[in-house]
C-alpha cells in the first residue's frame, strides 16, 4: 500500500473512532427524561448526583412514597429553589454515600458520590 492510502486509512479510522467517543459521551447517565416539577407531598427521598467522566450532567433522582422513580431538571429555576429550600429547612444536614451504577447497555461501572436527602 502506499503511503498517501495508509494515511487516508488512518484518518478515516480516526474519525470513526472520534465519532463513536463523542455520540456515547453521556450515555451512562440515570436519567433520559426529565421532569421539570416536583410534587413535594409524596417525595420520599431525593438522590443528586454530580457530573462524572460518565455522565457530563448533574442528576437529581426523586423516589416518590410509592416507589415510583424520576428525574428532575436541575436547570429549572423551581427545583433549584426547592433543592434549597429543603436543605436549609434541614439545616445543611445532608448525606453524602457513594452509589454504585451500572449501566445493562454499558460496561462501565463507577463509584459516584451522590447526595441524599431522605425525607
Amino acid at each position: 500500500m502506499s503511503g498517501i492510502i495508509k494515511v487516508c486509512l488512518l484518518l478515516a479510522v480516526m474519525v470513526c473512532v472520534s465519532t463513536a467517543q463523542h455520540n456515547e459521551s453521556g450515555q451512562n447517565c440515570l436519567c433520559r427524561n426529565v421532569r421539570n416539577d416536583i410534587t413535594k407531598s409524596n417525595v420520599k427521598d431525593i438522590q443528586i448526583y454530580p457530573a462524572t467522566i460518565f455522565c457530563d450532567r448533574v442528576e437529581i433522582v426523586v423516589t416518590a412514597s410509592s416507589g415510583l422513580r424520576y428525574c428532575l431538571n436541575p436547570r429549572v429555576k423551581k427545583v433549584r429553589a426547592l433543592l434549597a429550600k429543603i436543605i436549609f429547612v434541614r439545616g445543611g444536614s445532608v448525606q453524602l454515600e457513594s452509589h454504585r451504577l451500572c449501566s445493562s447497555t454499558h460496561t462501565h461501572t463507577h463509584t459516584s458520590p451522590g447526595l441524599r436527602l431522605k425525607m
